[in-house]
């Protein structure tokens, strides 16, 4: 299960829902604003809960009497065809809401989803599954907030409480060595890490005091050295055309980290519907 508190913004919520309803929703303003409804959410596959925080705010921003029960934890793994929550307020309100909390929802779930399996693909070895900046705009909290759902951990949230010194930072300071020192006397209280292609350039690395080193597109065989060269210097972490079917031999090597981007970059939304019953006095109306 998750027990994470999931970082909600309001004002984020809002701009969110305002993208979709603009200067109101025409097509709800048929129904009479009187009326209220139930609605119940289903998944159509397999999935890792998440974004249950996201989804009720979305309904309580449009209507503050609305509420939301969920049949499932955050964090629990759940089967296909699963109700995993039930709605209820103005009917305005859930038609309004409906494909905002659902879009949220789906690409949260779709994100601890792919993060369980990674965090399972590499049990029983020491390596730590790491995500990316290469997050959704506008959804990096939520997405790294998920990451952490599905049992892998989050790698920087920006460019503002990391230094990751990459070949073009190398090229436009002149060296490794270079790089490492100034952004060092720069960020005193900073982890710097620095990416690296080859097993001389890990040694100037290494030389350097860098605190963490990328090995970016190593094969197995120069992961293996690279952890051997280490000796336990700095943390290694490997990046670089890994999936589900090489990860658990990269771990295997000894390196501390495996940073995907796939884990928010190549998600694929899970299947979700909400199904709503008008109430209009003591009959319900399916939609």
């Amino acid at each position: 299960m998750c027990v994470l508190e999931p970082p909600i913004n309001t004002d984020h919520i809002r701009q969110i829902l305002e993208e979709d309803i603009g200067s109101g929703d025409i097509t709800s303003a048929i129904i009479p604003p009187h009326i209220q409804a139930s609605a119940e959410v289903k998944t159509r596959e397999p999935m890792v809960m998440c974004g249950q925080a996201w989804f009720s705010n979305i309904f309580l921003m449009l209507d503050d009497g609305a509420e939301v029960s969920w049949l499932v934890e955050e964090g629990e793994n759940v089967a296909g065809n699963t109700v995993i929550c039930t709605v209820q307020g103005n009917a305005r309100a859930l038609m309004s809401g409906e494909r905002t909390a659902l879009n949220l929802l789906q690409t949260l779930c779709a994100t601890a989803t792919l993060a369980r399996s990674y965090a399972e693909a590499v049990e029983g070895t020491q390596a730590i599954v790491l995500d990316t900046r290469k997050t959704i705009p506008g959804l990096r909290e939520a997405q790294k907030y998920a990451v952490r759902c599905g049992g892998c951990e989050n790698h920087r949230f920006g460019l503002y409480d990391g230094v990751l010194i990459k070949e073009n930072h190398i090229i436009a300071t002149g060296s490794i060595k270079e790089a490492i020192f100034k952004a060092r006397s720069l960020n005193k209280n900073k982890m710097i890490e620095v990416e690296v292609e080859t097993l001389d350039e890990l040694q100037e690395a290494l030389l350097a005091k860098a605190d963490r080193i990328l090995l970016d597109n190593f094969s197995l065989e120069r992961l293996a050295r690279a952890v051997s060269i280490n000796k336990g210097q700095s943390t290694l972490e490997a990046s670089g055309n890994i999936d589900l079917d090489n990860i658990y031999s990269i771990a295997k090597t000894g390196v501390d980290f495996i940073s995907i981007g796939a884990l928010t970059k190549n998600i694929t939304a899970i299947d979700l519907s909400m199904r709503v019953l008008l109430l209009v006095g003591n009959s319900c109306l399916k939609r």
